[in-house]
This record gives structure tokens, C-alpha cells and sequence, in this order.
């Protein structure tokens, strides 16, 4: 089922929030004790972890640009595709697919998972 405006909404925002890569604002679309995983990295838990892995990445890119495409939502879980453009340090551009799982308490995110092969950003 597709998502209701509210949620478009705080994806909007949030997906903003990490293209100006203001990692204090990005932490309060969290619940204190969720769960964010990147890819094939570890997990980590809690506001304070997961600022210091967001800012850790945020510092390995110059910027980023989502689009995002396909939304559904389902029982408190929403799914969400699209597209990232990262410049990196030297100004050059990579775009890539991502797939993004949300699940929810409330108006807050608990679990944060991202699916995307972020090794090319990284090749030479």
C-alpha cells in the first residue's frame, strides 16, 4: 500500500536533512534507542553511535542529492527506493541505487536499514 502524506512528508525531510548533512537534525528523526545499519556494515544502536557513524560517512563525501522513487508502507514498516548522487572530495559525481527500510514508533524511526552497494563511491 502506498504511503499517506504525513510520512512523504517526513521522508522529504529527512532525506534533506542528510543531503545537507546536518547529522544533529538527522538524529531526531530517531527514537533514542534505534538501530541503523549501512549496508554490509555493523549495526550500530542509539542516538549517540549512530550520529557518530552518520558524521563518520558525512566526512568520506563532499555531498549527496536523493531522489527517491517507489514508497509502500505496511504496519508501521515503510520501504522506500531511489537514487543518490555522491560528490566526492575531488568534485567528481557517482549515482547509485539504494533501497531504504524504515520501521516506526510512532512518528520516529526505530530501525533504519540501508541497502546500496556504496563500494563504488570508494573505487579509484
Amino acid at each position: 500500500m502506498t504511503i499517506d502524506a504525513s510520512k512523504r512528508r517526513l521522508l522529504d525531510d529527512l532525506f534533506a536533512t542528510i543531503d545537507e548533512q546536518n547529522v544533529d537534525r538527522f538524529v531526531r528523526f530517531l527514537t533514542d534507542d534505534a538501530i541503523f545499519r549501512f549496508g554490509s556494515a555493523a549495526p550500530v544502536e542509539g542516538q549517540a553511535e549512530i550520529r557518530e557513524a552518520v558524521d563518520g560517512f558525512f566526512a568520506t563525501i563532499a555531498g549527496s542529492k536523493h531522489v527517491l522513487g517507489t514508497m509502500l508502507a505496511d504496519n508501521g514498516t515503510l520501504v522506500c527506493e531511489g537514487e543518490v548522487t555522491y560528490t566526492r572530495h575531488d568534485d567528481s559525481e557517482i549515482t547509485l541505487p539504494f533501497v531504504n527500510v524504515f520501521e516506526f514508533e510512532g512518528e520516529l524511526i526505530s530501525h533504519y536499514k540501508i541497502y546500496a552497494d556504496s563500494g563504488p563511491l570508494y573505487a579509484e
